[in-house]
């Protein structure tokens, strides 16, 4: 494997890269299949199979009640979001090593934008990124390219090779492709399923501090 190109700008999904929540969704997403009569999920499996966001997702789990799914889904994550929110190991020092490069900094997410704000400025990492982009910020969200390219307006950079676009799922490695960008795989498993067969990262690392350390 070659040695990717040097970025100028780093995109992040957030999720399972830079933060935890997952105890917090799966508890609001099995609230939706509770209120819909269909069997719950362990978080495990809610870390394996959701990748796309609410909006892609929620027509195929509840079909024409998926409105009515989504709103008990956000109404119940909403309550408690914050308090689950923890950093993964390495982010603190990762995000500070790629500011001293001075890299420019976004985020690409699958989480509605709203709570993405949200939590990062509950964590005081607003100011070190220069766009947030989530779902529903852009026309269309993660794989497709739309939100890449949200998240670089302004910053003078445009995607390519020195874009690198980090993430744990394939959906983000295909994201990454569709825009032209570097797939960056930051996630402790080191054989990869069938999920990246079509999608497979330039990079494989194991998590922020295998990126901080490559940095």
């Amino acid at each position: 494997m070659t040695a990717p190109t040097a970025p100028r700008a780093i995109l992040f999904d957030w999720d399972n890269t830079l933060v935890d929540n997952w105890a917090v969704i799966s508890g609001a997403l099995n609230a939706a299949f509770q209120a819909m009569a269909k069997p719950t999920w362990s978080e495990a499996e809610c870390r394996a199979r959701v990748r796309k966001s609410a909006r892609d997702t929620f027509p195929e789990l509840f079909g024409d009640r998926w409105r009515e799914a989504e709103r008990i889904f956000y109404s119940t994550f909403e309550e408690r979001h914050l308090e689950g929110l923890r950093p993964m190991p390495g982010a603190i020092d990762l995000l500070d090593r790629a500011r001293t490069r001075g890299l420019y900094l976004g985020i690409v997410s699958n989480k509605h934008g709203r709570y993405l704000r949200i939590e990062a400025e509950h964590l005081g990492w607003s100011r070190r990124f220069g766009r947030i982009v989530g779902a529903t910020d852009a026309a269309a969200d993660k794989p497709a390219p739309d939100p890449v390219h949200a998240a670089l307006a302004g910053s003078g950079i445009v995607a390519g090779p020195d874009v690198w676009f980090v993430g744990d799922a394939g959906v983000d490695m295909q994201c990454a492709l569709a825009a032209g960008c570097t797939p960056v795989l930051v996630r402790d498993e080191e054989t990869l399923g069938e999920e990246f067969d079509s999608c497979a990262p330039h990079v494989h690392l194991r998590g922020c501090p295998g990126l901080a350390a490559l940095l």
